[in-house]
């Protein structure tokens, strides 16, 4: 598998180097630079220095919880799933979001950070939202994301920007809900100095900024039904006019679009256009609630405790098993968000370890 797994990949032009022990593999870590180290998860792990993606044959809860929290950014299972294996290696990359190519030399700088947070889950629910992450986002194909406040559509909405071929240009979001609807054409289009009151100067759109990159319109579903009609001949013709300007403005975005409202709903009350909800929903992706994937709950609050005490700079606290089981039959009307908040209130609140006292005392119905 060693031997194979080397060959697949210096075939897709990456440079290898085999190690038979996870202490041979560190040594090397700490005296070469990798981007990367593949590992068979039946070993006993430890943290590794760089980015770790874990292979195993008998997948489980215990063992993935246990991959997670010695570092590692991925869990796959055997057969391995080459496709899924390439994709994560491509998307390791560093602060500034650039990604791992295949590459000429192994002493390039090492790039340690991931562009974006990975998706955590291995239910069949997330798992299919990955997989359609994987087929749409090489396509310049307009999506709209679906799904509850919480649940996590801009982070599908990044991973669609970084799988995709614009992954190099601006990823540019904007929240339909939090602007007024009196400024919220000036938020997407730009505006010309002296168009109203306080234009005093030329100020770029949203469309502008993302141009030859991705726009992220969040909330689309509370967009008044004037933007949406300007949003929709945008779409149409691939130009944008500024507010108070009569030039026409090419630009070249791919609208990725969220929304937590039922939008079939929302045009049968007539706020919203059907002709726009047809061009931006060439996909539709449903985010799951927290609620249809439980048994991802474990493997979330693993993420979510290392990421929240390296934050604050604590050591990291370990949960026990009826802590977990008490956090996963909890209903999560907030989604993933409220998982988040109340795995931060159980660490600032837990002493070493976290338990189901603290769990029944700390968390609120």
């Amino acid at each position: 598998m060693l031997n194979s797994l080397s060959e697949r990949l210096q075939f897709e032009n990456f440079s290898t180097t085999e190690s038979s022990s996870i202490n041979n593999a560190n040594e090397l870590c700490s005296s070469d630079t990798y981007d990367a180290v593949i590992v068979d998860g039946d070993m006993e792990l430890e943290d590794m220095v760089v980015p770790m993606i874990v292979i195993t044959r008998q997948p489980n809860i215990d063992s993935a919880v246990d991959a997670l929290r010695h570092g590692a950014i991925d869990y796959l299972t055997m057969p391995i799933d080459m496709n899924r294996l390439l994709t994560t290696l491509r998307t390791i990359g560093n602060e500034e979001h650039t990604h791992l190519r295949p590459r000429a030399s192994r002493h390039s700088p090492r790039r340690t950070n991931c562009a974006t947070q990975p998706i955590i889950g291995e239910s069949e629910a997330i798992n299919h939202v990955r997989n359609m992450i994987e087929r749409v986002a090489p396509s310049d194909a307009r999506v709209l994301v679906l799904g509850e406040n919480g649940t996590g559509k801009e982070l599908v909405a990044r991973w669609l920007h970084h799988h995709s071929l614009r992954a190099e240009a601006p990823f540019v979001e904007v929240n339909c809900a939090a602007i007024p609807a009196e400024l919220i054409e000036s938020e997407l289009f730009g505006h010309e100095k002296g168009s109203f009151t306080s234009a005093v100067k030329q100020r770029k759109g949203k469309f502008e900024l993302a141009d030859g990159g991705t726009l992220f319109m969040d909330e689309i579903g509370d967009m008044s039904l004037s933007a949406q009609a300007k949003v929709l001949r945008a779409l149409q013709e691939n130009k944008i006019t500024r507010v108070g300007g009569d030039k026409d403005i090419s630009v070249d975005v791919r609208v990725v679009a969220a929304t937590n409202k039922n939008i079939r709903e929302e045009i049968r009350q007539g706020h919203f256009r059907e002709d726009l909800y047809h061009r931006l929903s060439v996909i539709e992706i449903d985010v799951p609630p927290l609620r249809e994937r439980r048994s991802d709950i474990a493997l979330l609050v693993e993420y979510f405790i290392k990421e929240i005490c390296s934050r604050h700079n604590i050591t990291t606290k370990c949960i026990d098993h009826k802590a977990i089981d008490m956090l996963t039959t909890r209903p999560w009307t907030g989604n993933i968000r409220e998982l988040h908040n109340v795995v931060e209130r159980l660490i600032i609140l837990s002493d070493e370890s976290i338990t189901a006292e603290n769990v029944e005392k700390y968390c609120h119905a």
